[in-house]
């Protein structure tokens, strides 16, 4: 649930034009991240928040049933994702974003779990 809250928070302020409430300087700047060109979804004009929300919610849907390999492939695919964005916050824009860090972490833990 705190993934899905994290990406709306992330999708609200991206369609709203408000300013984050994260630092804007040196190396985390979460407005940095999440308004260059990796911050929507290529081809579209949605944010890649906005997949953060289907993909927590698929995993709290399946969450209520028993622990399998479509949970680990699931969790996986998150976790590639985590890992491509981390490339692109690191080696292509050279900041952090700390919401998107919180909303990687819980993808890591829910892997985490799936495969265990």
């Amino acid at each position: 649930m705190a993934g899905i809250a994290i990406s709306i928070y992330l999708t609200a302020v991206h369609y709203a034009g408000t300013p984050l409430a994260c630092p804007t300087g040196g190396v985390v700047n979460c407005e940095a991240v999440l308004s260059s060109q990796y911050a929507l979804i290529p081809g579209t004009h949605l944010p890649t928040a906005a997949s953060g929300i289907v993909w927590f919610a698929v995993s709290a849907v399946l969450w209520l049933r028993p622990f399998g390999v479509v949970h680990a492939v699931w969790s996986g695919i998150g976790l590639l994702t985590v890992l491509y964005l981390l490339f692109v916050e690191i080696v292509r824009l050279g900041t952090i974003c700390l919401w998107c860090t919180a909303a990687h972490v819980l993808v890591v833990v829910i892997f985490l779990i799936a495969i265990t």
